[in-house]
Order: C-alpha cells, then sequence, then structure tokens
C-alpha cells in the first residue's frame, strides 16, 4: 500500500474534515452530510452548519426545525433531524462529547455502521474497514478483477477491506481514506483513469484486460416527478417561511392532490413537519 499512501500524499484534496485539528463532532457531522451527497454541495453546508452549532451541545440547544432548515437542499433532510437527536444523545450520555468506540457510536441516533467505522478511523486514528461505494469499487478490481463490485454485502465487504490495512492504527486509517480519494478521482465508475492509479501494476482488473462487468447490477433511482421530489419542494417552502405557512402555500408547489397529499403526509410521520391546531404547518418544534 506504500504506492497509495504516496499518491495520497501528493494528490490528495485539502478537505476541512480531513486537516489534524478536526474535532471528532466535526468528522461526524462531515460523515453524515457526505452520504449519497457530492463534495462540492457538502462545502458550504458543512462550513455554515459548524460556524452555527460548533459542538454537540450548541446543536441541541435549538429545534430540530432549526436543524431542518438549515440542512437546505442537501437531500434527505431526515439526515438533519437525526443529527439533532444524536447531539442530543451526545449530551444527555456522552457529556457533549462524541465517542471513541464504535459499540458507543452505534448507539447514536442515525449513526449506522458505515458512520460508526468512519469516525473511529478518521477522527479518533482507529484500525476500523471503512466501505462505501468508492472503496467497494478499487477493491472490486484491484483485487477481485471485477468492473464493478455488485450488490453490496456487509460481511463480505468488511473482511476484503480489512485484509488490506496494515496492523498499525493510524497507517490502517490512512489507508481507507487513500482508498476513498482513489475511488472518488482516479478509480471512477464510468472513466477510470488507469494510467494514473497507484495501483495498476498489481490490479487484478487491469491485469485481465479490463473485462466489462456482466453481473448483477441496481437499477438507478429517478428523481423527477416522485414523491422525494414533491417532499423537497413542500420542505422547500417551510424553510424559506420565519412562521408557520397556510395549507395554500404548499398547495401550489405540485398540482397532483392526491400526490401532494401523500407527500405531506410522510413528511408529518417522519417528524420534518408539525401540522398546528389552525391548520398551519410547521418545522418541527418551531
Amino acid at each position: 500500500m506504500e504506492e497509495l499512501l504516496d499518491w495520497y500524499a501528493r494528490t490528495a484534496r485539502d478537505l476541512p474534515w480531513r486537516r489534524p485539528d478536526t474535532s471528532p463532532w466535526a468528522v461526524l457531522i462531515s460523515e453524515v452530510m457526505l452520504q449519497q451527497t457530492p463534495v462540492t454541495r457538502v462545502l458550504p453546508a458543512y462550513s455554515s452548519w459548524l460556524s452555527r452549532w460548533p459542538t454537540p451541545g450548541a446543536l441541541a440547544a435549538e429545534s430540530p426545525g432549526e436543524a431542518v432548515r438549515a440542512w437546505g437542499k442537501l437531500g434527505y433532510p431526515r439526515r438533519a433531524l437525526r443529527l439533532h437527536a444524536c447531539a442530543t444523545a451526545l449530551v444527555s450520555r456522552f457529556r457533549g462529547e462524541v465517542p471513541a468506540s464504535v459499540d458507543d457510536l452505534l448507539t447514536l441516533p442515525g449513526v449506522g455502521s458505515y458512520t460508526a467505522r468512519a469516525v473511529a478511523a478518521f477522527a479518533f486514528g482507529q484500525r476500523q474497514a471503512v466501505v462505501d461505494t468508492n472503496v467497494r469499487r478499487v477493491v472490486a478490481r484491484a483485487v477481485g478483477g471485477q468492473g464493478e463490485a455488485g450488490p453490496p454485502s456487509t460481511t463480505r465487504d468488511l473482511a476484503a477491506v480489512e485484509a488490506l490495512l496494515p496492523a498499525e492504527p493510524a497507517g490502517a486509517a490512512r489507508v481507507s481514506v487513500a482508498l476513498m480519494e482513489l475511488g472518488a478521482l482516479v478509480c471512477t465508475a464510468r472513466t477510470p483513469r488507469c494510467a494514473e492509479c497507484p495501483l495498476r501494476l498489481d490490479c487484478a482488473w487491469r491485469l485481465a484486460g479490463a473485462p466489462p462487468y456482466d453481473g448483477p447490477t441496481a437499477r438507478p433511482q429517478r428523481f423527477a416527478g416522485t414523491d422525494r421530489q414533491v417532499r423537497g419542494l413542500l420542505l422547500d417552502v417551510l424553510r424559506g417561511s420565519p412562521t408557520p405557512v397556510e395549507a395554500s402555500a404548499l398547495d401550489i408547489v405540485w398540482p397532483d392532490v392526491v400526490q401532494r397529499a401523500r407527500a405531506l403526509d410522510a413528511l408529518v410521520v417522519d417528524g420534518l413537519v408539525d401540522p398546528l391546531p389552525d391548520g398551519r404547518y410547521a418545522l418541527p418544534g418551531s
């Protein structure tokens, strides 16, 4: 892995959550924001969020609705609610500090296996297998000789990455972030730049002639016209208003009455919208 680490040292992006003085809370925020969201969209939101809420206690002191409002258009706004619930749990159970152990991290709202391992590795320098889409693709190609990783398997994916990590914890954490960066910048899904890859001489897929992937694939999710799009439009109205809004303000965002009502009901069930007794709607806790 020396070639990979040398490549990372030369070419890694200067991202704020990778800097040595980054707090565990900031690392946790970055990992939640980066889920299914490009780095370019996360950067301004990350900066704004931490300027306003630099600690879990600062976020926990505000309403969940303010977290949803500040989330803006990052997508999947339930992540904002979970971060607020996570901050509240950190204050009540961990004295406002992010715990270092994976087991403790997994007890926090909205923190799953990937996020817990990522925080343990990147905030605390632990030896943890951190597996995202980019890492799965790099390992599938370099080790498995496959053009794509195929459907995920937590047990198999963790074991495959674990086998590549050096024994020394800090070195293992650095290999993990370097594998992510390689998948994001070089070993990309559609147009991998194999000539620039530090693993090219030993890559099983390249040595096999880069055969096309012929295994099972997941169908991409469409967005236009879906309930998810309608939910986003409804939330945009609420985020843009400092006060609760009339139902009529929501009615105009989407012409299909049945779909609009279904999307609004889902937002209420998810805790992202509060229906008020007077018929208006507000962000939670506003």
